[in-house]
């Protein structure tokens, strides 16, 4: 992957460049799915966590949990989960915008004073279109998604998933190795220099 092709991914549909990483370790919660499907989406957070060598915990000491996932049917149902107004600013313009626009998903992140991600809020609308998909595929997908603060417009075109050619489902591997680079220690919690593409881009070519 080109530098070009790095520095896309973080550049935002106003033009500007922003990346931005997990600064604590993750601390999940689920809401509004089966047993099941909680293991398939706490899986593929383990698995994501894993790739980029970044930790898990089952308290967050400020929030208690900084990854909330929401499944749900309508976005108004976002308006009866207690308190949820309170860590999400203007949740109620939110749900408005989001349900003429017709969304299926919205992720909203918090910040630290570093800069680096220290919540993240995970809406998940089950509509006709996701209904039709493997659980593990929308899991997986949004962890991916989430692990990094990626530009509004990086996967409009192609999903950071594929599947091999027995059917498997993976991460593209230029996606895998932004996040590992992402996480290098050597590499920033945020940067908003489009030279930090220039450095992502290095790291990727000495993980290979």
């Amino acid at each position: 992957m080109t530098s070009d092709a790095v520095e896309a991914l973080f550049t935002r549909a106003d033009g500007a460049y922003l990346f931005a990483r997990w600064g604590r370790p993750i601390a999940p919660v689920v809401f509004g799915v089966t047993d099941e499907t909680l293991a398939t989406v706490k899986g593929a957070c383990e698995a994501v966590a894993a790739l980029a060598s970044h930790e898990l915990a089952e308290t967050d000491p400020e929030l208690g949990a900084n990854l909330m996932v929401f499944f749900f049917r309508d976005w108004a149902e976002l308006a009866q989960v207690p308190d949820l107004d309170r860590l999400v600013p203007d949740l109620g313009p939110l749900v408005d915008r989001l349900g003429a626009a017709g969304a299926n998903q919205y992720r909203f992140f918090r910040f630290d004073a570093a800069g680096g991600i220290k919540a993240a809020f995970v809406f998940v609308r089950m509509d006709d279109e996701l209904a039709g998909l493997p659980a593990e595929t929308i899991a997986l997908n949004q962890m991916v998604q989430t692990i990094l603060l990626w530009s509004d417009t990086a996967f409009t075109d192609q999903s950071p998933l594929a599947r091999t050619p027995e059917g498997t489902l993976v991460l593209r591997p230029e996606i895998a190795d932004v996040i590992r680079a992402g996480y290098d220690p050597v590499m920033p919690v945020m940067a908003d220099d489009r030279a930090h593409a220039l450095r992502l881009a290095a790291r990727m070519r000495g993980v290979q």
